[in-house]
């Protein structure tokens, strides 16, 4: 079997790593793969948001399956231009991407099919938006309705605050063409989920469900990054509430894009609000998460390849089951100096040979590349180091054991990540 893995991220590595335990025996390709992808697959020097050299690539090299990672390509189309060669890909249209892509659709979508979530409204006009908040008061949260890398989304704790979001947005387009459309909506409180459904379009079946840490801060403090790092499992899930979630969030929001013309075929995120009055949708994304894809598939020992392949091929997943290991995962982000503003970008990276020896630790590779020199950094957020355990105390310490001896000038990472759980629970606590 030849795969091709679309994009070159944390999350990429991960699932390359993954589908490669799967299939050992698979010839994998990757995109501009960075540092850590280069050992696991042939380098292909197209940009993953080449959609047309991609798809007469893969054609010609007879790819069986192509594996979109990052959200960009598959708003552009990816999918649907392989599609249209005959080529097995895993991941939605351009027209189910919306999801992500445009919040506005998707809040309208979620509106119209009954799903829980937060009050909004949409707005192109600066001064109309403005009214809006001095009308609603604060707290509220402003988002771009456009892609914004994870970051565009500001709880605003004070009208100024969102006054402030509103002309960053619109005016000075922080966020490019993403923020000419704003979506404000009230302020939902409550811990958040991440849940993953790999879904045919008619049938989900659920991974996991994790939580990130977006913030850059200890304790959830400072701005929003793609995400600090994350763990799972989440003790606040119980079975009912996964069925709380499959019956009036997933197969809604399903049936409601198949009605709409835009059959979902791939992974549907759903970030969750725990409210009060239950559990409601913070937003929707039309990919694996990143980092939560770090700690979750660690804990999968069944084969994520077979469900992948058999929807890419057009296959149903009704009746399939996911195994998990026991124990927790916790997934600790390494980053440069500055990010999520301006950082520095070539520096040596350092890998101590006791980082590969431990079948409980593994370091995903985000924004690192290879040169003469060595490894070296090229992103924002550099490494993911998750560790695993008996518990999520272990897994934590684990986590921080190798997060600290990674070494690159002007590191940095949350020594907190789970830290919730661990308040809810002392006796887990590291």
């Amino acid at each position: 079997m030849r795969i091709l893995m679309v994009g070159n991220g944390g999350r990429e590595h991960t699932l390359l790593w993954k589908l490669k335990n799967d299939a050992p025996t698979a010839t994998f390709f990757a995109t501009q793969p960075n540092g850590g992808m280069a050992a696991l697959a042939e380098g292909v020097e197209i940009s993953p948001g080449d959609t047309e050299a991609l798809a007469g690539w893969a054609a010609s090299n007879s790819i069986d399956l192509t594996v979109v990672g990052p959200e960009a390509p598959l708003a552009d189309g990816i999918a649907d231009r392989f599609r249209a060669e005959g080529l097995p890909v895993f991941g939605p249209s351009a027209a189910a991407a919306r999801i992500e892509s445009s919040k506005a659709y998707s809040k309208k979508l979620m509106r119209n099919a009954g799903v829980p979530t937060a009050d909004f409204r949409v707005f192109r006009d600066l001064p109309a938006a403005e009214d809006y908040v001095r009308e609603q008061g604060a707290p509220i949260v402003v988002k771009a309705s456009g892609l914004a890398a994870g970051k565009g989304a500001v709880v605003c704790e004070t009208e100024d605050q969102a006054l402030h979001a509103l002309r960053e947005m619109m005016e000075n387009l922080r966020f490019g063409e993403a923020g000419r459309e704003v979506v404000i909506e009230e302020c939902m409180r409550g811990e958040e989920l991440s849940v993953f459904a790999l879904t045919d379009g008619k049938g989900a079946l659920i991974l996991l469900p994790s939580q990130d840490h977006k913030r850059v801060g200890e304790g959830d403090t400072g701005p929003n990054t793609g995400g600090m790092g994350a763990y799972a499992p989440v003790s606040l899930v119980n079975p009912k509430l996964m069925e709380d979630v499959e019956k009036k969030v997933l197969l809604p929001t399903l049936r409601a894009l198949e009605a709409d013309g835009s059959l979902f075929q791939g992974l549907l995120y759903a970030g969750i609000m725990l409210t009060h009055e239950g559990p409601k949708v913070v937003e929707f994304n039309c990919r694996f998460g990143d980092p939560e894809t770090q700690a979750i598939l660690p804990l999968l020992s069944s084969s994520l390849l077979e469900p992948i392949a058999t929807i890419a091929e057009g296959g149903s997943v009704a009746g399939m089951k996911l195994r998990w290991h026991s124990g927790g995962a916790v997934t600790t982000v390494l980053a440069s100096a500055g990010y999520p503003g301006s950082y520095e970008k070539g520096k040596a990276i350092e890998l101590p040979p006791s980082l590969t020896e431990d079948p409980n630790l593994f370091v995903f590779h985000a924004g690192t590349r290879r040169s003469a020199e060595g490894l070296l950094t090229s992103g924002g957020r550099v490494l993911a180091v998750t560790g695993l355990g008996d518990s999520l105390g272990e897994a934590s310490r684990k986590s921080l054991v190798g997060a600290d001896a990674v070494n690159f000038d002007g590191k940095y990472f949350r020594t907190d990540i789970g830290w919730r759980e661990f308040a809810r629970d002392e006796g887990m606590r590291p």
